[in-house]
């Protein structure tokens, strides 16, 4: 991470809270746990592929197919996960982020409406799919933790997406 951006390389250095960091498209996961030996069995599980040590970021590369798998995991091991992934600032929130029963959220309000139901009196709905004009490309950062229907973020950071591109 660019040291400009303090709030975010400290989320990524710190050791005690698990990092997932989402690169977008179908590129890999990077995941930074609290070091533990078995670090590696952990994180493959039942899962057919093997993790990959990344030295040069100090975290595990894992396929984006994992994802809800490892977030999942990690409230139940750790109590929390943070999240890094890109967002556009554009508010896009719609149904299909309402409705959905997972922990995956892309939408620019980075998990709060997260399967709320319809956040009555915050949105009028114009469809279920739109095309938007997106403001800058940015990362948000979010801390899960467990709540008795879905995990939630409870916390949110964002940065412009040159800032975090790099990770040390």
């Amino acid at each position: 991470m660019d040291r400009k951006d303090q709030k975010l390389t400290q989320t990524w250095r710190q050791g005690t809270i698990p990092v997932v960091f989402r690169q977008g498209n179908s590129k890999p996961l990077l995941v930074r746990l609290p070091y533990s030996s078995d670090n590696r069995e952990w994180l493959k599980a039942e899962h057919r592929n093997q993790p990959e040590w990344i030295q040069r970021y100090k975290c595990w590369s894992t396929p984006n197919s994992w994802f809800e798998d490892i977030i999942k995991r990690s409230l139940t091991k750790y109590g929390s996960v943070y999240v890094i992934q890109t967002y556009r600032t554009h508010q896009k929130c719609a149904p299909a982020c309402w409705n959905a029963t997972g922990i995956d959220c892309e939408c620019s309000c980075m998990g709060e409406n997260h399967g709320s139901g319809n956040p009555i009196g915050k949105w009028y709905i114009v469809s279920d799919t739109c095309a938007v004009s997106w403001d800058e490309k940015q990362y948000s950062c979010r801390l899960i933790v467990p709540n008795n229907r879905l995990p939630v973020a409870i916390v949110d950071r964002s940065a412009p997406a040159d800032v975090v591109v790099g990770l040390k």
